[in-house]
């Protein structure tokens, strides 16, 4: 669900980056309606699956009973060329308050104008941002010193396994570090014919979720350095992991033999996962897969740990990826403290943040969500709620083009697990003046 939706969304910023300058404009000096007048505003959100669209809509119930006189016109499954039209357009038909799984693409939103500057409401609702939300959180959410959208539930990702197999091979424990998730890889991957009957971990990047920023969370690299330039020829944490990823591609068996196996595989969201399946033994993936796994009634029992990290940094260990859904106010709308009221209680009160969670089986986004008793999930989510509270859990910095630096870092990663790239740093000092070029002239 949410890999499909995230394809839509980046394309969703490009339209906006189109309309932006008929968009800007600051909290300040448009939010001129009165909060406690009766009215009306439109969320538009892109939760299309209905379980995910009955969590949104039982939320918005209970904000409308809180608020009654605020009334939420709910619009899903946004596509982009509505979406478009309606920051080109305004008027009273278009959205009130935006939500986006673009985490990355943060640095677009915020400096373009397309989100409307939070600032002003945050300061009269005197919210304290770092008592409320993990710190991680709160950097994905904002941009060279402008906050234009606040966190409303989160991903965290981390190592799903299957103990079955485990045993089976008498593994006792989840692998902690890279070299110790190689062995144990190797251990549980049973050859057969030119491929595999089980394959103990998929590395390619072209395998589900098992993507450079990523992998990246295990290390925490710095993307930019002080100055805003990339910093991937720099950090030696991005050489590092393409590294220690490609030894994993060939000693798996490489990626032509990989690719053939991953030709195999059935949906990402469907049942027949090839983790639901047995196929492969060991799944990066996000916190959903749990929920998806226990619908699917997989024959075995489903083990989740934290993702391997470095082995120079096993005292990193705990650590993830993060990224989550943000909420925004449309800066064309005229009802904007209106607006707010929403995106502060969906944002900000633990009830609500606790239902939603339950409801789509998210990682909760404040403090007081995550140590709520009235938490559910199934065995093992605990694990995703200290991974999102680790203080070393990150997630990639921003760019005023959004997600195109991470987008050529991909890119990249293909060619060099294939081995087209043959000179990593020479190809990482070109890759970092490439990023610096596409951000200057997105400037």
């Amino acid at each position: 669900m949410r890999r499909n939706l995230l394809l839509s969304a980046a394309v969703l910023v490009a339209s906006i980056s189109v309309t932006a300058t008929a968009c800007t404009g600051s909290a300040g000096n448009t939010a001129k309606d009165d909060p406690n007048a009766r009215t009306t505003i439109n969320f538009w959100h892109g939760w299309n699956a209905p379980k995910e669209v009955r969590g949104i809509e039982e939320n918005v119930a209970r904000f409308e009973q809180a608020h009654p006189h605020i009334k939420v016109n709910v619009i899903g499954n946004i596509n982009d060329d509505k979406l478009n039209q309606a920051l080109r357009s305004g008027g009273s038909k278009g959205p009130d308050v935006v939500s986006s799984f673009t985490t990355s693409n943060i640095g677009k939103f915020c400096s373009s104008g397309a989100f409307a500057d939070l600032k002003p409401f945050i300061e009269k609702s005197k919210l304290d941002l770092e008592k409320t939300f993990p710190k991680v959180m709160l950097d994905y959410t904002q941009f060279d010193g402008k906050r234009c959208a606040l966190p409303l539930l989160a991903d965290a990702y981390g190592l799903y396994y299957n103990k079955d197999a485990f045993e089976k091979a008498g593994i006792t424990e989840p692998p902690q570090t890279y070299s110790e998730l190689s062995a144990v890889a190797k251990k549980l991957t049973k050859p057969k014919g030119d491929g595999f009957e089980q394959l103990g971990f998929m590395p390619a990047y072209h395998g589900y979720e098992t993507t450079t920023e990523h992998y990246l969370g295990s290390w925490g690299p710095e993307y930019f350095d002080k100055d805003g330039k990339s910093n991937i020829a720099k950090d030696p944490a991005f050489a590092d992991m393409l590294t220690t990823q490609k030894k994993l591609v060939d000693d798996l068996g490489g990626i032509k033999k990989l690719d053939r196996f991953r030709n195999t595989f059935g949906d990402e969201f469907g049942p027949q996962h090839p983790f639901h399946t047995g196929q492969v033994a060991m799944q990066l993936d996000g916190e959903w897969r749990l929920g998806m796994a226990t619908d699917a009634k997989v024959p075995f029992k489903i083990g989740v740990a934290p993702m391997p990290v470095p082995d120079s940094r096993k005292d990193t260990y705990g650590r993830g990826f993060l990224s989550g859904t943000v909420m925004g106010i449309a800066p064309q709308s005229k009802k904007q403290n209106a607006a707010w009221e929403l995106i502060e209680f969906m944002t900000t009160d633990t009830k609500a943040v606790v239902a939603f969670s339950n409801a789509i089986n998210n990682v909760p986004s404040t403090f007081e969500a995550l140590k709520s008793p009235d938490l559910k999930g199934p065995e093992g989510f605990r694990t995703f709620h200290e991974i999102a509270q680790h203080p070393r859990s990150n997630s990639p910095a921003g760019a005023v083009n959004g997600a195109a630096h991470l987008n050529s870092l991909q890119e990249f990663g293909y060619q060099y697990e294939k081995g087209a790239v043959k000179d990593l740093k020479a190809g990482l000092e070109k890759l970092a003046e490439q990023i610096d070029t596409d951000i200057a002239k997105a400037k």
